[in-house]
């Protein structure tokens, strides 16, 4: 177990005391990579969905792009508002799911939270397997080994995400903003070939026949388009993950969080719609196995194929599709944690690890994101399908229950300048409700069968099992609940049962133990599985004169752990209100190793006794001599039996 630890300490760094929580806190320049790497690096391939539907329309179609880019953005630009306000309102994070818990009650909670735990997963998949499709884009020859590059990716960002939140920012800062940099690069030089009159190039794909696969004209157009759209609100994802966050930044928390939010809304948006644009006027075509990209076929065409400059681009678009995943191992693990504390989910992930991360909800984020990639076959036209319907959910619910929040204040002020900053708020969450809901609707509308069902489905499995893991925590506590001045309820008396296969020094080490407790009565036991080695423990019992009886049970089926459970079972029948002490001696080995050769059967047979009512279990160690090294056991004065790796003896009676 040591190596363990040694190569834990390596890959995570050293453990970080619960007062360094403090210094772990994010400023606006290093919490910008780690919450808004997801909607900055949806440009990549939020404009390529655009292009992919409207295309299907035929080359006439294409320019539509253009427009539902421009709508997309008008989107984005009243969820960043609408969220400024939970920003403020509800400073002390949990983002839709404290705000619908608050406002709307449990089942718009429980709703809200399923949606945005869907869509974590579907965050880090997609945008990792959008990564390495910018990788093999690129570098074409490393295609086959799309999945394998993808669950690596999510392993990486796991172990640095486990790292700390303010070291993993720090480390996907510089990918962030070199993109940023590099995206603005290539609308800049486009603009400048287009005023110099150098003109702006054709894609790559420009010339290839782009044959109509939907009907179009009238209100087809229009449907097309709206389809268009659905596909484009891939740009929205991750905006909800600084709402989520805001215990996360220095404070004022809740002011440098709106701050940081809006000015990832200006930079999405001003990239989403340039790249578009751009490639509208470039002609890009969008393939349904993404290869290869809208993004790299707008670098290429820009800087040339062979150019360092779109080297570097792709390399950064990788990059940044990667990091995005980051947003999700941040949002992630702290709704998790928020869901645990009410109950809602295991308590394990309720609680920090050694890094001051919640490490358990960043494990879990891996193991759900790998799982996808291997089953989609890390292809992002697939996985795309089932991205969006818990982004819009959550955003529904969460701008919903915020016009409830400013109703609920507006009924307690009468302040007139506090009740008009209150309603500009309230029409600004309205809007973004209706804007959302509508929006949820074109989703499931035209991505239902696609692959939308699935996210569906999974929504409400996780609704049922967060709804069912409550009811087991409430049971629980009353089961457990103690009343105002409750008596010390002791059993009548207390059976010692000393499990024994052979006489050694653990099992008289375990007889030392029981007679110590003072037991009211105290039996050997021991299971009779082969008849010869049953009479040699008799007659070696016998010869060591121990007062302490030696009860042998038959198995005819060579089993040990129900011939035990059935003694217990009789004895406690026959005396319902006393208590029995199972006394099991354990092998403590100098190697984790050497620990798999020991104790399996004492492991299962605890695992058995601890769901037998009136049953202790207590386990007794002795630790062997090879953990000390080679060397005589050493010799004890008459009487007593001592045992190496331990400090004490006993005295038995004879």
């Amino acid at each position: 177990m040591a190596v363990v630890g040694v190569v834990k300490r390596l890959l995570v760094g050293p453990a970080l005391r619960t007062e360094r929580e403090r210094g772990q806190l994010l400023p606006k320049w290093v919490a910008l990579p780690v919450f808004c790497s997801d909607p900055i690096s949806s440009v990549a391939y939020a404009t390529e969905q655009i292009l992919l539907i409207v295309g299907l329309g035929g080359v006439t179609y294409l320019g539509l792009a253009a427009p539902v880019s421009v709508a997309v953005g008008v989107l984005l630009a009243v969820v960043v508002l609408s969220y400024r306000q939970t920003c403020h309102a509800y400073p002390g994070g949990g983002g839709a799911f404290v705000v619908s818990m608050d406002n709307l009650g449990e089942k718009a909670a429980l709703t809200a939270a399923a949606a945005l735990l869907v869509d974590y997963v579907m965050t880090v998949t997609v945008s990792v397997v959008a990564g390495v499709l910018a990788i093999t884009s690129r570098f074409p020859a490393l295609q086959p080994y799309a999945v394998e590059l993808a669950a690596g990716g999510v392993l990486v960002l796991a172990v640095g995400n486990l790292r700390g939140v303010k070291e993993s920012g720090k480390a996907f800062a510089a990918p962030t903003y070199a993109f940023i940099a590099l995206v603005f690069l290539l609308l800049a030089t486009a603009a400048v070939r287009d005023v110099l009159g150098l003109g702006i190039p054709l894609a790559s794909g420009a010339g290839e026949q782009l044959i109509a696969h939907e009907a179009t004209g009238g209100y087809l157009t229009l449907l097309l388009a709206l389809r268009a759209f659905a596909s484009g609100c891939t740009a929205l994802t991750g905006v909800e993950a600084i709402s989520n966050g805001i215990p996360s930044f220095r404070p004022p928390r809740a002011r440098n969080a709106a701050t940081t939010l809006t000015i990832m809304g200006v930079l999405a948006i001003a990239m989403f719609t340039g790249l578009t644009v751009l490639a509208a006027k470039m002609h890009a075509r969008a393939y349904p196995d993404g290869f290869p990209s809208v993004i790299s076929q707008l670098g290429a065409g820009i800087w040339g194929s062979n150019s360092i400059a779109f080297l570097f681009f792709q390399l950064s678009t990788a990059a940044i599709l990667i990091l995005a995943a980051n947003t999700a191992f941040n949002g992630f693990p702290v709704l998790a944690s928020i869901l645990a504390r009410n109950r809602y989910l295991p308590r394990q992930l309720y609680h920090r690890g050694d890094r001051l991360v919640y490490s358990n909800g960043v494990l879990l984020l891996a193991g759900f994101a790998v799982v996808l990639i291997i089953g989609f076959d890390a292809n992002i036209d697939k996985l795309i399908q089932l991205y969006i319907v818990g982004v819009f959910t959550s955003f529904t619910l969460s701008q919903t229950g915020m016009v409830r929040h400013w109703k609920r204040l507006l009924a307690q002020t009468s302040e007139p300048v506090t009740r008009t900053r209150m309603r500009r708020s309230q029409l600004i969450n309205l809007t973004g409700a209706v804007t959302t809901g509508l929006v949820l609707i074109v989703v499931i509308r035209y991505k239902f069968v696609g692959g939308a069902y699935l996210a569906i489905i999974a929504m409400v499995m996780l609704y049922a099992m967060m709804k069912a893991i409550n009811v087991h925590y409430r049971r629980v506590g009353e089961a457990m609940s103690v009343p105002e001045h409750a008596e010390l309820v002791q059993p009548s008396r207390n059976h010692a049962i000393v499990l024994v296969s052979q006489v050694n020094q653990p099992t008289v080490f375990a007889l030392g133990y029981a007679e110590l407790i003072r037991p009211d009565q105290i039996t050997a036991l021991s299971v009779a599985i082969d008849e010869p080695e049953a009479r040699r423990l008799r007659d070696t019992w016998e010869r060591q004169h121990f007062d302490i009886p030696l009860t042998i049970v038959e198995s005819p089926y060579r089993e040990i752990t129900r011939p035990i459970l059935g003694y217990i079972r009789r004895l406690r029948r026959g005396y319902p209100r006393d208590v029995v002490t199972v006394v099991i001696p354990e092998h403590v080995a100098g190697h984790w190793w050497e620990q798999l050769l020991h104790n399996q059967s004492a492991l299962r047979l605890k695992t058995r006794l601890h769901f037998e009512p009136g049953v202790v279990v207590a386990s007794v160690p002795y630790q062997l001599r090879p953990s000390l090294g080679p060397g005589p056991v050493p010799r004890t004065e008459p009487g007593r039996t001592g045992y190496p790796g331990n400090s004490a003896g006993y005295q038995h009676r004879r």
